[in-house]
């Protein structure tokens, strides 16, 4: 199905995309629930150019069989899979130093140790900096790996990437798989519990009373190409020969992506009509770079408070009612809810002993509505938002921002 014209130039190229979604409900006891997901999302994509190189006449057929050539064959791709990272979400971390980032440093000569096994086979394993075996003893590059297996320096991809999955997911560097990819997806999940309302103390003087924990991680591996010098030479090594081995793809960067939403929340309703709600939320994004062997942290730590009051049957007199006297009859429903969130972006330094504040912000906010139904078509909101940010470096200056007004919302309908 391939032309034969010589001078055709454009690339065949195949693409395939996996999405694998799974879900599952589960109930250990009444009225409390827990709703579990896992997902995987894949895609590749290979491209080359062809080259007629020759063609003859199949005697049993008397078709015409053309023989191609292929030319520069490249692949891409991606990949983002549900995970766990649970392990270390409240272990140390602020810029003064973390514990998992510490591991990670300590996981690079394990792994690095694994992958020379797998290719050096048994015996003695070939160190930099060792006068016996690294013809480059007393090199730059030598003196910065010393003690690592020849072809895994502590910077090397095949390196780092296991050395920080094993670390922030809390698992065991000896035993961490060393390829990039994921094959199965771990699931989240949301954990729902209103059973409080089972006791008497609270069907007393609760309408409503709920928990509600969730939990949410993924691992994004944002791209990865081919490496043209592997496919070369699968045994070469980079800089001028005495570096790392050639790896198979190129990745620029992974991140690992956690987020309770919510940690823990309280959602409660009074006999009184009062409305409570107490939230916290905790997310983190860890960014590995293996251009620059950088890891940025952005982390956050949100609190909220919600209160909401409905006033009954307030009356009013207006040509708007849709009854002979001209009154009104509806509720008021007034809310207001606090936040406090706290953002915090980190930048760690593989090399050396560095940590830098790179950004984050502290932001104040609050947020109020109150909403009249006319009738059940017409309704009048009120709303009040403020908020105030305050940057955590000193080239930032705080930030300001206040929306208030009035909406008249209108449903077409019955």
């Amino acid at each position: 199905y391939l032309t034969t014209y010589d001078e055709f130039n454009q690339n065949f190229t195949k693409t395939r995309n996996e999405v694998l979604t799974m879900t599952a409900q589960v109930d250990l006891f009444p009225d409390f629930r827990i709703d579990l997901t896992a997902n995987k999302t894949t895609t590749k994509s290979h491209s080359e150019q062809y080259n007629v190189e020759d063609q003859w006449v199949n005697p049993d057929t008397g078709n015409i069989q053309l023989v191609y050539q292929a030319l520069s064959p490249y692949s891409s791709g991606s990949q983002q899979i549900s995970t766990i990272l649970i392990g270390t979400a409240f272990s140390k971390s602020d810029v003064n130093g973390s514990d998992a980032f510490d591991q990670m440093r300590e996981n690079r000569l394990i792994v690095a140790d694994r992958l020379a096994a797998e290719r050096y086979g048994a015996g003695a394993i070939p160190r930099y900096n060792d006068p016996m075996s690294d013809p480059n003893a007393g090199s730059e590059f030598s003196n910065a790996n010393a003690g690592y297996p020849l072809g895994y320096g502590r910077n090397s991809q095949a390196v780092l990437l296991p050395s920080f999955l094993a670390a922030y997911s809390g698992q065991d560097a000896g035993k961490v798989k060393t390829s990039p990819f994921r094959d199965i997806p771990l699931p989240n999940w949301v954990v729902k519990y209103t059973g409080l309302m089972r006791y008497k103390f609270f069907k007393d003087r609760f309408k409503r009373f709920s928990l509600q924990h969730g939990y949410i991680a993924s691992y994004n591996m944002i791209s990865y190409r081919t490496n043209f010098e592997y496919d070369a030479d699968p045994n070469g090594r980079d800089n001028n020969g005495i570096g790392n081995f050639n790896n198979k793809y190129i990745i620029s960067n992974v991140n690992l992506d956690e987020r309770f939403n919510p940690l823990i929340r309280v959602d409660m309703e009074m006999k009184n009509s009062f409305k409570i709600l107490a939230e916290i939320k905790k997310d983190r994004v860890l960014n590995m770079s293996f251009d620059n062997n950088l890891l940025t942290e952005v982390k956050g730590n949100e609190y909220i408070v919600g209160l909401g009051y409905r006033i009954k049957d307030v009356t009013i007199t207006s040509s708007l009612a849709d009854n002979p006297t001209n009154t009104i009859k509806s509720d008021i429903n007034l809310k207001c809810d606090f936040s406090l969130r706290k953002n915090e972006t980190i930048v760690r330094y593989l090399d050396y002993d560095n940590n830098q504040l790179g950004g984050g912000q502290d932001i104040w906010s609050v947020k109020l509505t109150a909403d009249y139904a006319f009738s059940k078509n017409l309704t009048a909101i009120f709303y009040y938002d403020h908020s105030f940010s305050k940057a955590v470096i000193s080239t930032s200056y705080p930030l300001t921002n206040i929306r208030s007004g009035f909406t008249i919302r209108y449903n077409f309908g019955n």
